[in-house]
């Protein structure tokens, strides 16, 4: 059974920043693309960024970003601690929504904005931009 936990997040103002962290269960962590999803109120759950496991031990997967983040956050593993995070700088109101980390079935994926591409997923974590 694969848990995932997020936390970190929180009420911020606009123009602030937070690190969302997902901590995962399991001895194979490593082999296993992540991705960071977030659904606000009334809306579908949308694609945040994503991060494939590294061709070559010790350095970082390729990353993905939604167009409305890039440039603002960044999308990192950490596989000796099971976990991956998500630094959000220049918090904007409209980032405001629930945060899911979520863990695919394989190393890379060939889409990798559709929620039908993972197969676990976190409780989320609420993240509130104030203007």
């Amino acid at each position: 059974q694969v848990q995932l936990v997020e936390s970190g997040g929180g009420l911020v103002q606009a123009g602030g920043s937070l690190r969302l962290s997902c901590a995962a269960s399991g001895r194979t962590f490593s082999s296993y693309a992540m991705g960071w999803f977030r659904q606000a109120p009334g809306k579908e759950r949308e694609f945040v960024a994503a991060i494939f496991v590294a061709a070559i031990t010790g350095t970082g997967g390729s990353t993905y970003y939604a167009d409305s983040v890039k440039g603002r956050f960044t999308i990192s593993r950490d596989n000796a601690k099971n976990t991956v995070y998500l630094q959000m700088n220049s918090l904007k109101p409209e980032d405001t929504a629930i945060y899911y980390c979520a863990r695919s079935p394989r190393g890379t994926l060939g889409v990798v904005t559709t929620p039908l591409a993972y197969e676990y997923w976190g409780q989320g974590t609420q993240v509130t931009v104030s203007s």
